[in-house]
């Protein structure tokens, strides 16, 4: 015997065997070769048997006679298969028939003994097929580490990714995360960022710089992959800093921000590297709106006439060779929407396969009233997505022009009811349509439970799941309105846009407000119970925007 058949006898000592035979002299047989080799052998008397025997115990080996009753021993293999492709059968006949034999191949039978049956053939046949076991669990074992190393490796690559992602998240910073601008109208600004991949070649930046300045800048890195991404973040994050220096020290100048910020890229930007950047910034106490584009798509504006405005780029792109730059100023007292975006939203092929993006962007955009309405024209547009693609839209409305309905109420759970039923009665005099009714009302009840809870009464969040588990909630509810002389304000507004009809509520109370940044971490991880009712009403409605104390909230239906 030769030293590697010592160590398969040795690996035979853990293997159980499992003998279908009828034959009580065989079986016999099997039992004296077997018996003080393998860890145990199992006997059954027919095909079914064994079938069931198998099934019911962890078999290593299976051998079989070809005629049995009630289930011959190709119709059990058959069965095994559907089961196990992997465990060695060995089929014991005296048929010489080349059908049989093919058919015991199609089944994947490992090993052949031709009847009458000699010992050591058995034991070598045996031997082989243990081999085989060997060999494929060997094969399986391999297969599982290197399917685990991968696993490994792609949850680390996954999780990197995360993080970079994350890392870009706080990099772009949003001042207006479901948040408008209540100074001399109503100015809704929504935002769309969609990278291509985790790693974007885009970036945005939207910062109020005082009370009637805000900032917006998209960058968008020339090129593909790794080295766009980390210029346009580099970028975005330095004039992050810059801002943040200006407001501390209130000193923002546009001028220097563009100056300081080409200065920082210029040495950082490859020989051949170029960067589109839109600089804008809005003025609202002199209606204007001040502008560096550096080889950027059209900034699109409407005015109240519907007529589309056209701002080209006033700079070539951005490169290691820059010297001079221009900013220009345009009047927008007149302005009711913008439009900045990068070229990822123009340069979609479209699914007429004939046109760009680009050509449909301007009636498009004409027509939206929302962020959502233009989303969805894009989304309907275009084919798959090619490019990273990031937009402002910004609706200023005149609120005083479109109000309809206005009552004000007490802080008291009556009331509540009571604003309730108001609510729901205004809205289904506006619409017949039970669907729309029942999402208005639903999130009117979250944010007026807001303004009731959180606002007037100053319940925070922990101390509110604190009193709901000590079943004490409507005693402290009704303790704290007793000395509480606050109302909650609600306006409702109508108007009609582009032939589609658009509701707009307000909920204003009288308690200090919150920080309205904590939603961009609610509406991140929408699971958290904390800030449930506001994931809710954002998922209800058009949008959600509070003021920027956080004492009033504006939502939107269509209807």
């Amino acid at each position: 015997m030769l030293p590697q058949d010592t160590k398969v006898l040795k690996y035979l000592e853990s293997l159980t065997l499992l003998c279908v035979e009828d034959n009580k002299t065989s079986q016999m047989m099997y039992k004296i070769i077997f018996d003080k080799i393998v860890k145990k052998i199992i006997f059954a008397q027919n095909g079914q048997e064994g079938l069931e025997l198998y099934y019911a115990n962890d078999i290593d080996i299976v051998i079989t006679d070809y005629y049995m009753p009630v289930l011959n021993g190709l119709e059990m293999s058959r069965e095994i298969r559907k089961n196990n492709q992997d465990v060695p059968i060995i089929l014991v006949s005296s048929i010489e028939d080349v059908n049989t034999i093919v058919e015991a191949l199609h089944i994947n039978i490992n090993n052949f003994i031709k009847k009458p049956i000699l010992n050591d053939e058995v034991l070598n046949t045996v031997l082989q097929s243990t081999k085989l076991l060997i060999a494929n669990r060997y094969i399986q074992t391999q297969r599982i580490q290197e399917l685990q190393l991968l696993q490994d490796k792609e949850s680390y690559n996954s999780y990197q990714e995360d993080l970079a992602f994350a890392k870009e998240l706080n990099i772009l910073r949003n001042d207006f995360y479901y948040q408008m601008l209540d100074d001399k109208n109503i100015s809704l600004i929504d935002f769309v960022y969609q990278p291509l991949d985790l790693i974007s070649g885009d970036a945005y930046t939207a910062r109020r710089v005082d009370k009637n300045r805000t900032f917006y800048l998209i960058v968008d890195g020339m090129g593909k992959g790794l080295s766009a991404s980390l210029t346009a973040m580099i970028m975005t994050s330095f004039i992050n800093h810059i801002i943040d220096k200006m407001i501390e020290y209130d000193s923002f100048s546009l001028d220097m921000l563009v100056k300081e910020s080409i200065e920082y890229i210029k040495p950082i930007l490859l020989e051949e590297e170029s960067v589109a950047i839109d600089y804008i910034l809005i003025n609202t106490a002199f209606n204007t709106l001040s502008y560096a584009k550096f080889a950027m798509p059209l900034l699109l504006m409407q005015d109240r006439q519907d007529n589309i405005i056209k701002l080209r780029s006033n700079n070539p792109p951005l490169c290691k060779w820059q010297r001079d730059y221009k900013i220009d100023e345009y009047n927008i007292s007149d302005i009711e929407k913008f439009l900045f975006y990068s070229d990822g939203v123009v340069e979609n092929s479209t699914k007429d396969s004939v046109k760009m993006y680009g050509e449909y962007i301007e009636q498009d955009f004409k027509e939206s009233f929302t962020r959502e309405d233009l989303k969805t024209k894009i989304f309907n547009t275009i084919s798959d997505v090619e490019d990273d693609i990031t937009l402002i839209f910004i609706n200023r409305i005149d609120c005083d022009k479109a109000l309809k309905f206005q009552q004000s109420f007490l802080t008291t759970l009556e009331e509540v009811d009571t604003a309730t039923e108001w609510y729901s009665n205004i809205f289904k005099s506006l619409t017949t349509n039970h669907k729309i009714s029942a999402n208005a009302e639903l999130v009117f009840t979250e944010l007026y439970m807001n303004a009731y809870e959180h606002g007037n009464l100053a319940i925070s969040s922990e101390y509110k799941h604190q009193i709901i588990e000590d079943d004490t909630y409507f005693e402290i509810l009704r303790e704290k309105e007793k000395n509480c002389k606050k109302k909650i304000e609600v306006k409702v507004l109508t108007l009609s846009y582009n032939s589609s009809n658009y509701v707009i509520t307000f909920i204003h109370d009288e308690g200090s407000g919150f920080d309205t940044q904590i939603l961009s971490e609610i509406f991140r991880n929408g699971t958290k119970f904390n800030g449930r009712g506001v994931f809710i009403s954002r998922k209800n409605s058009l949008g959600i925007y509070y003021n920027s104390k956080g004492n009033s909230v504006l939502y939107l239906n269509k209807i």
